[in-house]
């Protein structure tokens, strides 16, 4: 199943340098078609169905949120090649607050309304 919402690129570039070198292109899209379903879910609306209809800034928006949220899978998935626990716990910080904040902006209403109306 392709994927909608973030490429496999900004999954590995967001999971950084150390993460498994045991995943493949499927486990990224896996990834991201998990946090594709959840961004849907919690939204309460179903980006994907309505993606080309969307102005780049939301695709952007879209695309952050996803991309952090699939990195944080796959860095779950192993922390072995990071330096450090430490590290990868950092890592999965920084990107669970930015998922946060866009999926917070995401469930918006007025921001939803704003966002949609800018295409």
């Amino acid at each position: 199943m392709a994927t909608t919402l973030a490429l496999s690129g900004a999954v590995l570039f967001k999971a950084g340098a150390n993460v498994s070198t045991a995943l493949t292109e499927a486990d990224y899209n896996y990834a991201i078609l998990q946090a594709e379903g959840y961004i849907n879910s919690i939204t309460k609306y179903n980006w994907n169905d309505n993606y080309a209809t969307l102005s780049a800034d939301v695709k952007y928006i879209l695309e952050d949120a996803c991309s952090n949220l699939a990195a944080m899978y796959l860095i779950q998935y192993d922390m072995s090649g990071y330096t450090s626990r430490a590290e990868a716990q950092t890592m999965l910080d920084v990107l669970r607050d930015r998922a946060s904040n866009a999926i917070k902006e995401l469930k918006d209403v007025k921001v939803r309304d704003f966002v949609l109306g800018a295409t």
